[in-house]
C-alpha cells in the first residue's frame, strides 16, 4: 500500500499544523502545561504526504521553540535512549511514535549542523542516530513487516519513511561506520549488559550479507560480525548448534586446540563471547578438559587459580556456561585473571551459592527479564561470574540506582565474599541485613528508596539485590535525622565498608544550600589524592564521590555517585583521575570542553578518566583518611583557580 496525496493536500497539512504550532505557542502563554495533542495530530499528516518529511524538516527550530517538546522526557534530548526511542517508534500509540519521529528530526538538523541546540551537541546527536538506526536495521531496504504494515493510521509507513529520510541524511555507508565506531566504543568498556550491543552487531550483520547495500572494504565490521557469528574455522559459516556439535565430535586434537584459540582471541579482543564458545567449553570438559585454559584465554595466573581450584571451576562450567549465558564465560575468565578465588572465603562463598535455593520472589523476577531456557539460579550464577570478574562493568540501567550499583561494583573489586553473602541473602531470603551505628536494618519489609519501581534492564545481581541496597540506603539516611553536614558522612562508611575515608567534605552547606570555602575544597581535594601533593600516596581502595553531572552545554543535570579508583599520569604526562561511572556509558561530554575518556587515555576497561583539575570541577563531595592529607599550601593556585572556575561557571552557578 502506498499513501498518495496531492499537492493540494499536503499544503493544506502544512498550513493546518503551522496553525496549530501557532495556536500552542499562544496557549503556552497562559497555561504553561497546555497538552501538543493537535499539533501532533496535525504532524501526522504532514508526515503521511511525500514531502512532509522535508516540510517538518525545514521547521525544527519553530517545534522547539514553540514548546511542543515542553513538558516531557523529549525536552531533554540528552536523557533519551535509543532502546526506548526504538520502541516508541515502532510499537508506539500514534502521539508518542508521532513526537519521537520529530524529536529525530530535530536531532538530525542538530547533527547536520542546520540547527545550533542549547541542550545536546552534534556528535551526540549522530551518536544517538546511530544506534536508533542501527536497532532498525531491518528497515534499511525499505521493507516492512507485517506488524508495521498493520498498525493503525499508516504508522508503520510514516516509520518506514522517516528511517529512509534519516539514512538518505546521514548517509548508509556513514551509519554503518558511525554504527561500528559506536560498538567498538561500547565494548571497549567491557559492559556486563550486552545485548543490546549484540543486538547492533546483529543489524550490522545483516547489512554485510545484503547484496543491496554496498559494504566493500568493511573490514572493522566484518571483525565484530565474525567474534559474535562465527570466530573460528568450525563455525565460521555460523552453522547453528546442532551442525557445530557434530562438527565438534568430529575434530581431532589439532583442531580442537585451533578452535580454543579462536575463541580466546575473539573474546578478549572484543569483551563479546559468541554463542558457540560455550559448546566447545562443555565438549572439552567432557573430553579434553586440559585445552579449557587456552579456551578462555588464560596467563598464567588465571591458569594458576584453575588448577588450584579446579573442581570448582569444572562445576561452574557444567552449570554456568550455556548458549543462552555465553557472556559468563568472559566473566569466568576475568575472575580467574583476577585471583579472588586465591581469597578462601570467596571460594567457600561460590560453593554456597552453586547450592543456593532460591526464594520464589529471585525466581519469578529472573525468569520474567531472562527467560526459562534454563532455572532461574543459572542466570543469577551467571550474573554472579559476571560481576566477580567485571567489577567495572556493572551498571545501573535507566534507574536512580547510582548508590547501590557502585557499592555492588567496590565490594566485587576488593571484598568479594562479602558480595557473594549479600546475593544468597537476597536471593535466598528475600532479605538482606546490614548495621547503621549499632542498630540491625532489614531489607525486607523496608519501603522503596529513590528507585520505585523494580529495575529490569540491568544484570542478574543488580536486578535481586539492588532494590533490597536501595531501601537501605534510604533507611540509613532516615535514621540519620538532621544532622550539621551532608548525610553521605555516615552512611557511606556504614554501606560500604571499613575503607571508605571517615573524612569528609562537601563543597555545599547543609543548613544555606549554597556554595561555601570553594577553594578550600579543592584545595583539600588535591591534598589528599593528587601524588604530587599528598606524599605520592596511591589510592588504595576505591573510593566513593558525589559528582555534579552537567549536559554538553555545561548545565547542572543532578548529582551522581561515583568512585575514584586511582590517580596516575597519562602517556602524554598528565595526571589524571580514573574513576567508575555506574551508568552503561561512562564516555560523557560535560560540557566546557570536559569529555570523559575510556578508552584513549590509559584506562583500564570499565574506567573513565578526567585530567585531575576537570575532574575536581565537577566533584561536590568526597571522602578522605584525616591521617593522611597532604601539604595543601603547595597546591598550585593556577589549578585551584581553575577548577573553581570551571565549576563556577558550570554546575555551581546555581549554588551561589
Amino acid at each position: 500500500m502506498t499513501i498518495q496525496t496531492s499537492d493540494t493536500d499536503i499544503n493544506a497539512s502544512v498550513a493546518t499544523f503551522d496553525e496549530a504550532l501557532e495556536q500552542l505557542a499562544l496557549t503556552h502563554q497562559s497555561d504553561p502545561l497546555a497538552p501538543n495533542t493537535e499539533v501532533l495530530e496535525a504532524a501526522l499528516h504532514v508526515m503521511k504526504a511525500p514531502g512532509g518529511l522535508d516540510a517538518l524538516y525545514a521547521r525544527v527550530p519553530a517545534i522547539e521553540a514553540k514548546g511542543v517538546f515542553a513538558n516531557s522526557d523529549w525536552d531533554h534530548p540528552t536523557i533519551l535512549r535509543p532502546a526506548l526511542a526504538v520502541r516508541t517508534l515502532r510499537q508506539g500509540a500514534p502521539a508518542y511514535t508521532c513526537i519521537e519521529a520529530l524529536s529525530e528530526l530535530r536531532l538530525l538538523a542538530v547533527a547536520m549542523g542546520d540547527y545550533l541546540h542549547p541542550g545536546i551537541s552534534a556528535e551526540q546527536a549522530r551518536n544517538f542516530l546511530t544506534q536508533v538506526t542501527a536497532l532498525n536495521l531491518d528497515l534499511l531496504s525499505g521493507q516492512m513487516s507485517e506488524a508495521d504494515r498493520e498498525r493503525p493510521q499508516g504508522l508503520g509507513h510514516i516509520v518506514n519513511s522517516l528511517y529512509q529520510f534519516l539514512l538518505n541524511r546521514l548517509g548508509y555507508e556513514s551509519i554503518l561506520e558511525s554504527l561500528v565506531d559506536e560498538v567498538e566504543r561500547l565494548l571497549a568498556q567491557r559492559p556486563i549488559q550486552t545485548d543490546s550491543i549484540k543486538q547492533m552487531v546483529s543489524q550490522i550483520a545483516k547489512c554485510l550479507f545484503d547484496p543491496q547495500i554496498e559494504t566493500s572494504g568493511m573490514h572493522k565490521a566484518a571483525r565484530l560480525v565474525s567474534a559474535l557469528f562465527g570466530p573460528t574455522r568450525g563455525c565460521r559459516d555460523d552453522p547453528g548448534f546442532a551442525v557445530y556439535s557434530e562438527r565438534l565430535a568430529a575434530m581431532d586434537d589439532f583442531a580442537l586446540t585451533e578452535e580454543a584459540q579462536g575463541f580466546a582471541s575473539a573474546m578478549h579482543g572484543t569483551g563479546m563471547v559468541s554463542p558457540y564458545h560455550p559448546m566447545l567449553l562443555r565438549h572439552l570438559r567432557a573430553q579434553r578438559d586440559d585445552l579449557i585454559p587456552l579456551a578462555l584465554g588464560l596467563s598464567i595466573t588465571g591458569n594458576d587459580v584453575l588448577q588450584s581450584y579446579r573442581q570448582i571451576v569444572l562445576e561452574l562450567i557444567d552449570q554456568v556456561v550455556h548458549p543462552e549465558t555465553c557472556q559468563a564465560v568472559y566473566g569466568l575468565a576475568m575472575f580467574l585473571e583476577r585471583g579472588s578465588l586465591f581469597t578462601p572465603p570467596v571460594a567457600s562463598g561460590l560453593w554456597r551459592q552453586l547450592q543456593l535455593k532460591l526464594c520464589p520472589a529471585a525466581d519469578a523476577k529472573l525468569s520474567a527479564v531472562f527467560g526459562n531456557a534454563h532455572p532461574p539460579r543459572v542466570y543469577l550464577l551467571a550474573g554472579v561470574l559476571s560481576l566477580l570478574g567485571q567489577p567495572l562493568g556493572v551498571g545501573q540501567g535507566n534507574n536512580p540506582t547510582c548508590q547501590s550499583v557502585i557499592g555492588l561494583s567496590m565490594w566485587s573489586f576488593n571484598d568479594a565474599d562479602f558480595l557473594l553473602q549479600l546475593v544468597a541473602w537476597a536471593a535466598r531470603d528475600d532479605d538482606v541485613i546490614m548495621r547503621f551505628e549499632g542498630q540491625t536494618i532489614t531489607s525486607q519489609h523496608l519501603e522503596a528508596g529513590l528507585a520505585k519501581e523494580p529495575p529490569t534492564d540491568v544484570d542478574p545481581v543488580s536486578l535481586i539485590l539492588a532494590p533490597h541496597l536501595d531501601r537501605i540506603y534510604g533507611e540509613m539516611g532516615r535514621l540519620c535525622g538532621v544532622r550539621d553536614d551532608d548525610l553521605h558522612r555516615w552512611i557511606n562508611p556504614e554501606m560500604y565498608g571499613w575503607w571508605v575515608g571517615h573524612g569528609f567534605l562537601s563543597v555545599i552547606n547543609r543548613e544555606t544550600g549554597k556554595i561555601h570555602d570553594y577553594e578550600d575544597f579543592i584545595r583539600r581535594f588535591y591534598a589528599c589524592y593528587h601524588p604530587y601533593y599528598n606524599g605520592n600516596l596511591p589510592v588504595i581502595h576505591p573510593q566513593p564521590a558525589g559528582i555534579a553531572v552537567t549536559d554538553s552545554g555545561g548545565r547542572f543535570v543532578g548529582r551522581h555517585a561515583i568512585t575514584i579508583i586511582r590517580v596516575n599520569l597519562d602517556r602524554t604526562g598528565e595526571m589524571r583521575i580514573y574513576f567508575f561511572n555506574p551508568n552503561n556509558d561512562s564516555g560523557q561530554d560535560w560540557g566546557q570542553g570536559i569529555s570523559c575518556s575510556t578508552e584513549s587515555n590509559g584506562e583500564r576497561h570499565g574506567e573513565a578518566s578526567l585530567p585531575f583539575a576537570e575532574f575536581a570541577s565537577r566533584l561536590c563531595v568526597f571522602h578522605y583518611d584525616m591521617r593522611e592529607v597532604g601539604d595543601m599550601s603547595v597546591v598550585p593556585e593556577t589549578d585551584v583557580t581553575r577548577a573553581v572556575e570551571l565549576g563556577r561557571t558550570s554546575w555551581a552557578a546555581g549554588y551561589e
